[in-house]
């Protein structure tokens, strides 16, 4: 999973590649994309990228136009989405503070966002007693912290977050 990639597409497909060399089968991407363009080399890495946007919207008509011709490679949201992936409800969304509020529902097993370039892995009680993930990448570009994601296994609702080795 990444997130606040602002189109540095060398950056966003190194991080890619490392998880497919890992192991990831899906990418999500929790906004701040910007261009559609930052995308190319990250999707030419074979693994499907689900993605919201963000608050630096950039192009959105290009944006749903690529989703639509990517023959399914690219999985455009808008500002949520909530679907799921590997058996597991995930909901993903840009602003923690939304996200927090998504994942005390217990609706969801897993919330990720981003927006804060502060990669981190939580835990939030719910309403209905349980217990739901809040995950958040960091910023995958490096901008006013490391350059990070996160590696997951829905299957086991394990997440790390990894530096990019650059």
């Amino acid at each position: 999973m990444v997130s606040d990639s602002h189109d540095d597409s060398r950056r966003l497909a190194a991080a890619v590649a490392q998880a497919r060399d890992w192991g990831a089968q899906a990418v999500l991407h929790c906004g701040d994309i910007i261009g559609p363009n930052t995308l190319n080399a990250a999707l030419a890495l074979g693994l499907p990228v689900h993605a919201v946007h963000g608050n630096n919207l950039g192009d959105l008509p290009r944006m749903v136009r690529a989703a639509h011709e990517s023959a399914g490679a690219l999985m455009y949201y808008g500002g949520d989405a909530s679907l799921e992936l590997g058996g597991r409800r995930v909901f993903m969304i840009h602003y923690p503070h939304l996200a927090r509020g998504m994942a005390t529902t217990g609706d969801f097993d897993v919330v990720f966002c981003g927006h804060s370039h502060e990669a981190a892995v939580d835990v939030t009680d719910n309403v209905r007693g349980g217990r739901t993930l809040l995950v958040n990448p960091g910023t995958v570009a490096g901008l006013g912290a490391p350059a990070t994601f996160v590696l997951g296994d829905l299957a086991d609702l394990s997440f790390e977050v990894r530096r990019l080795e650059d």
